[in-house]
């Protein structure tokens, strides 16, 4: 009862803190703009018809020059509940995530809506019915297909087989998702190694390049490339950083390959694993499923290429295609879970609670960061100015989209910076003349952004949503992985910074 009565009343707190000085500055903006035009309900209107509510079109009102700095908070509180709470109260998250997820997102909600009316009703809707719908439909399809496929037989983990494992891994990444790919190769990964010793290690580069680096190619690879591709950026664009991709995926593997090589010689004879029985051959199970994820690839693709015009719904414009892909993937996973036996299922150790978690989280941190990405589109008429003034050269970008994602979680970070360049570039453009010209003229920034949101995910437990997973598939079965700064001090710190810094100096 206390942490409720405590809950309640920052609730309260919180609404009260956002709410009076938005109704001060909203009905600052609707005094001027009601002097200038004579209706803020006409201006209000018309920002929810066109979505976006560009200063300078029309005279309509721009949220992103009116909302304060500190309306960001709910979404900072968001990301570091995320961080935070699995560390100092595990049981308390495990039970009530979902609670925490939808007390941040009521804390912006209800009092945004109150302070802007039809125009907060149309942002909201507009990032969860193109932004948020899209994003948990493509990880939900990838995960369930993915859950399809079993891997049985006898392996056994010597450092050229693991490093081949993860190979292959960090290649399927980009086609068939960080998640599909983390999920179809984890346990088989476990299993091959489950006689060794050490494996902690295995599980962490196992994190950075098949959860993560690996998924840098194509849209469907990491869910903050899958975004960029919603707003614009062309499906094969993102083939573009494969060189950087190449360069950061061959140094990690050669210190995997040298690490695994020490540890596997260190370990002596007890490195033998014990035969028991037959060994049982290789073989794939439940491979009718690379036809469903052949079905994913192929509507993500074709939606990017076909126009087959606009639908309304609940005031947002949203193309055909894009429904009609959500529809089809939805029809991917369904096929796939009936037409795979529960017993893969079982032997998978397939559950819902992994993208049960990430659905929940992100429903969260995607109303949330509406502030966020209002005042960054703004550009340098937004509160955000003095970020947007500090980050200029290409490697900037690289590093503190990169930073952020690894402390924060790559998607909405990626998001985020994504519109700081078109703010910064293309101040006032519409969205579909400014993309474009980002991928274009002004590509190598594209290019740091998109670098840095999918490579530093792998940073943290909580840059990308598969880390969490495959860290806990990894403790049930035995192997113990570092705590979150232990993540960070032991490995990321020791491995990835030097490798981002060698991308740095050879790319931006």
């Amino acid at each position: 009862m206390r942490l409720g009565k405590w809950i309640a009343i920052i609730f309260l707190l919180g609404i009260f803190a956002f709410l009076v000085p938005a109704i001060a500055s909203d009905h600052g903006v609707a005094a001027t703009h009601d002097t200038e035009h004579g209706s803020t309900h006409g201006a209000e209107h018309a920002v929810a018809e066109t979505g976006h509510g560009d200063a300078g079109h029309g005279g309509h009102v721009n949220l992103g020059e009116v909302l304060k700095l500190w309306s960001c908070i709910p979404f900072a509180c968001m990301l570091l509940s995320i961080a935070l709470f699995p560390l100092l109260a595990p049981k308390f998250w495990h039970h009530h995530f979902g609670k925490v997820s939808a007390f941040w997102a009521a804390c912006l909600g209800i009092p945004f809506l109150i302070a802007y009316k039809s125009t907060a009703v149309h942002e909201i809707l507009h990032i969860i019915l193109a932004d948020y719908v899209p994003f948990i439909i493509l990880l939900w399809a990838l995960y369930t297909i993915s859950g399809g496929i079993l891997l049985k037989g006898t392996l056994r983990g010597t450092p050229i087989v693991n490093t081949i494992m993860i190979l292959i891994g960090t290649v399927l990444a980009s086609w068939m998702g960080t998640t599909g790919a983390a999920m179809l190769l984890i346990r088989p990964f476990l299993k091959a190694n489950s006689y060794r010793k050490n494996r902690t290690f295995m599980v962490v580069f196992f994190i950075f390049l098949v959860a993560n680096i690996g998924g840098s190619l194509t849209p469907l690879g990491d869910p903050p490339l899958f975004l960029g591709f919603l707003h614009g950026v062309s499906f094969f664009w993102t083939m573009k950083i494969m060189p950087h991709m190449l360069v950061t995926a061959g140094i990690l593997l050669a210190i995997y390959f040298v690490l695994d090589t020490y540890h596997y010689k260190k370990e002596g004879l007890t490195a033998a694993p014990v035969e028991e029985g037959e060994k049982e051959p290789l073989k794939l199970v439940g491979t009718h499923n690379f036809i469903f994820l052949g079905g994913v690839v192929a509507s993500v693709l074709i939606s990017g290429i076909v126009d087959w015009g606009e639908i309304n719904t609940l005031g947002i414009h949203r193309a055909v295609q894009d429904w009609a892909r959500d529809g089809f993937l939805i029809l991917m996973g369904i096929l796939s879970l009936v037409t795979t036996s529960k017993r893969i299922h079982e032997d998978n150790d397939f559950s819902w609670f992994p993208i049960v978690e990430v659905a929940y989280l992100f429903i969260g941190i995607f109303i949330t960061m509406v502030p966020c990405l209002l005042i960054l589109k703004a550009g340098l008429k937004g509160e955000m100015a003095f970020l947007i003034a500090a980050v200029k050269e290409p490697m900037h970008y690289f590093w503190v989209t990169g930073t952020l994602s690894g402390f924060l979680d790559n998607a909405p970070t990626y998001l985020t910076f994504f519109n700081t360049a078109l703010g910064a570039f293309y101040p006032g453009m519409p969205e579909a003349q400014a993309v474009p010209l980002l991928m274009t003229e002004s590509s190598i920034f594209l290019k740091a952004i998109s670098a840095g949101a999918v490579f530093f995910g792998s940073f943290s437990y909580i840059g990308n949503a598969p880390n969490f997973m495959v860290r806990s598939i990894a403790e049930e079965g035995g192997t113990p992985m570092p705590s979150f700064f232990g993540y960070i001090l032991k490995y990321s710190l020791v491995f990835l910074f030097p490798t981002f810094v060698v991308v740095t100096l050879i790319f931006f």
